[in-house]
């Protein structure tokens, strides 16, 4: 732990993933952005993908087809946000889980990362980014991902994350705009990190309150677990449509891949897994601007049924950090990569289901 009274949550005005710019503050001004037209680049910013991927060999046919083999793709992201937890080493454990995260939700290994930093060197020691730095080692190292360099600047808020370069092939890419109806939506963690790191960041003494430890402590085993497992189960079981949950919410990024494949969806939200303690540090009103702003700019495309609380419907607009995988997984896959699952992603749970309809749209029941 951290020695002396010092919190890095007092540092920031956000926390975590919840910080991002809004969807439809960000998506117009991707839209305005010179479109890319490098034959070698597969996937930009215009898809909402959650990398960038580059063709690193010429097309070419599949092995066994009378061609070479398939085709290599190098898969790159950044991610980098201020501290949603005030243990230094936890927070730089989080930061390489999400960074890293965004590679495994495009079905790629990771292959080397980059530190990036942000770090007040006149208010707070040294010692202190020694900490973070050393959780993001430790989870580069359990990812079997090497940190070869990086670039830090002095800022007023600490800031920490990854730029992480990986690899796969064409064929393996898990993308947004594949989700077809009748596919299952299976995600892979519980929700509700947005909700309980922001009860800590506004807590005036959050050692005294067990209740707050105790959800904050599954919210840290949540945040700090690789997606790996399930990324890789996913690419064994021809999975091709998919994301990672974080600062858009569940539904903000459901959306996004909806919109991307020309489909909607219906989810069930009493299937939506969360985090103990989430529900009722929502109904306390610890709710992140980030969680507010979606629920706004998602309106025009998700209607509640009457029978989804309101507390739910915030919920499940809750802007995660480090989240789990959210999966289009065909009918035929599904009961066998759920079979497969638990000792990889103990939350995981069938969601709903994808649906012909106006792109982009979800009907919550």
């Amino acid at each position: 732990m951290n020695s002396g009274p010092l919190r890095l949550t007092a540092l920031t005005r956000g926390s975590g993933c919840a910080c991002k710019l809004g969807m439809a503050e960000l998506e117009g001004i991707l839209g305005r952005l010179t479109p890319v037209t490098d034959p070698r680049v597969l996937i930009d910013a215009s898809s909402g993908d959650d990398a960038a991927v580059w063709r690193l060999d010429p097309p070419r046919e599949p092995a066994g087809e009378g061609g070479e083999g398939p085709t290599r793709v190098l898969v790159a992201t950044t991610d980098f946000f201020p501290p949603m937890v005030d243990d230094a080493r936890d927070f730089g454990r989080i930061a390489a889980a999400n960074a890293l995260s965004d590679l495994y939700a495009m079905g790629a290994e990771p292959l080397f990362a980059l530190n990036l930093v942000a770090f007040p060197r006149e208010r707070l020691p040294t010692g202190l980014l020694d900490e973070i730095l050393e959780g993001v080692g430790a989870v580069a190292a359990e990812a079997g991902v090497p940190i070869v360099g990086g670039h830090s600047v002095d800022d007023p808020e600490p800031k920490v994350g990854l730029v992480a370069i990986g690899e796969t092939t064409e064929g393996a890419l898990i993308r947004n705009d594949a989700a077809r109806p009748g596919d299952l939506l299976i995600l892979t963690k519980a929700i509700g990190t947005g909700v309980i790191t922001t009860a800590l960041k506004r807590s005036a003494e959050p050692d005294s309150d067990p209740e707050l430890q105790e959800a904050l402590a599954g919210a840290v085993a949540s945040m700090t677990t690789l997606n790996r497992g399930g990324a890789s189960l996913a690419v064994s079981f021809g999975v091709r449509a998919g994301t990672d949950v974080t600062g858009f919410g569940l539904l903000g990024h459901l959306s996004r891949m909806l919109r991307a494949s020309g489909t909607s969806a219906t989810v069930e939200a009493a299937a939506v897994p969360t985090l103990p303690g989430a529900e009722a540090f929502a109904g306390a009103g610890h709710l992140p601007d980030g969680t507010l702003r979606n629920f706004r700019d998602l309106q025009p495309f998700v209607s509640f049924g009457a029978a989804v609380p309101e507390l739910l419907q915030l919920l499940l607009h809750d802007a995660q950090t480090s989240g789990g995988l959210l999966l289009a997984v065909p009918r035929e896959t599904s009961d066998a990569l759920l079979g497969s699952l638990p000792g990889r992603a103990p939350f995981a749970a069938v969601i709903g289901r994808v649906e012909a309809g106006e792109p982009g749209t979800i009907r919550v029941v």
